[in-house]
């Protein structure tokens, strides 16, 4: 098991470095070329065996740098259009908390994400007023050194959830490092916190066993949402492929006039997908054929595509500087679908297994591909369940 989980992290660090500084495909690239921005990857550690890397993805300058902006990048998804696009507008969740796990500390974080919310006109959501809680892996106000990496991934978290549902209640715990030994420690503080019914996780790594980590993400009647990575179709990566949570995929999000619905959605072709080579397949998904004798993912999806889907969030490009920009990623995808989860309010035994009960509250996501595959639902979009979006995305909260 060892030698099968040293070989996931090489290969996912290998994936992480050959795609430093690289665009990922996207049916939008076009638009990405003509502002000469292309999406690089926040984090892009090489990894050892245990650890994880953020799924956020910034879009850059030829030469690496954000754009330097004091407004919103007109091609970025806002939050109106986000709520507009997956029917969300006009829901509440009475003041239900999303927990937002990451490594390392964001110094500015409160202050950034008073930068987006007051951009567009969201309630204030403070330490001071009770809406914001930040603290260490052990609930503590020991804060971790700064990344600007993950820190970049933050923003990204929170700002997604003020989107998807401004009324949330937002706790941000951040872990000493990307160990899975200390993200861990830090969703088991999250499960903790009182009001909490949703905890987004939007890192992975290879292929692992709930065996090894899966008592720091079983936390039944708490909706444990998990990013499905960046690489397209790889097979497993955790913890997305615990049997516990909820694997959330990515897709391209375009407005679509004189439709019914005013978007359209297609497999983003960076959205991760595959069968854990460890854990048990959900009970739940066992008439869906998803080819998988193990654990599949996705089980639903969101938008992730940085080009064409990408939020505009408030970030930060160092210690003491930030910028609006654009930013996707399936850590993108993992925040909307948590706040969806807090709007429903139903997440009771293993929120996993909710949306596998109503499939056709959900909007099927039937065009696109993120690579080639040995089964074809495996890495191919198509009528009901498939391995980049699962069984679609949100179509309001009622399939949650």
């Amino acid at each position: 098991m060892k030698r099968k989980m040293l070989g996931s992290a090489l290969a996912a660090a290998a994936l992480a470095v050959a795609g430093l500084g690289a665009a990922v495909p996207s049916a939008n690239a076009s638009q990405a070329q003509s502002q000469r921005l292309h999406p690089v990857r926040a984090c892009h550690a090489v990894l050892a065996r245990g650890e994880a890397n953020c799924h956020a993805m910034v879009m850059v300058k030829p030469d690496g740098s954000s754009p330097k902006s004091t407004t919103p990048p007109s091609t970025a998804l806002t939050p109106a259009q986000l709520q507009d696009a997956y029917n969300l507008a006009g829901l509440s969740s009475g003041g239900r908390t999303v927990a937002i796990v990451d490594a390392y500390g964001y110094p500015s974080l409160e202050q950034d994400l008073a930068t987006f919310r007051s951009y567009y006109k969201l309630p204030a959501c403070t330490t001071a007023n009770g809406c914001l809680r930040i603290m260490d892996q052990n609930g503590g106000t020991s804060y971790p050194r700064t990344d600007v990496g993950w820190d970049q991934e933050q923003a990204l978290d929170v700002d997604a959830v003020s989107a998807a549902c401004p009324d949330c209640k937002i706790v941000v715990v951040q872990a000493d490092t990307n160990s899975f030994a200390n993200l861990g420690q830090a969703v088991i503080t999250a499960s903790q916190q009182p009001g909490v019914v949703a905890i987004s996780n939007s890192y992975g790594g290879g292929d692992a066993a709930d065996s090894t980590y899966g008592t720091y993400y079983n936390h039944p009647g708490i909706a444990v949402t998990a990013s499905t990575g960046d690489n397209g179709y790889q097979g497993g990566s955790y913890p997305a492929d615990s049997s516990y949570v909820t694997a959330v995929g990515g897709t391209t999000l375009k407005q679509a006039g004189g439709t019914t619905r005013g978007w359209s959605e297609t497999v983003w072709s960076g959205a991760g997908s595959g069968c854990s080579t460890y854990n048990a397949a959900l009970a739940a998904a066992a008439s869906f054929d998803t080819g998988c004798s193990m654990r599949a993912m996705a089980d639903v999806s969101a938008a992730a595509d940085p080009n064409y889907g990408g939020l505009a969030v408030y970030y930060p490009t160092s210690r003491r500087a930030s910028t609006w920009g654009q930013i996707g990623g399936t850590s993108e995808s993992s925040p909307i679908v948590a706040s969806v989860y807090a709007l429903s309010g139903k997440t009771s035994g293993y929120a996993n297994a909710i949306p596998y009960s109503n499939p056709g509250a959900l909007f099927d996501v039937t065009g696109g591909s993120n690579g080639s595959c040995p089964t074809t639902q495996w890495c191919n979009a198509r009528s009901g369940w498939d391995g980049p979006t699962g069984l679609g995305t949100p179509n309001g909260a009622g399939a949650f």
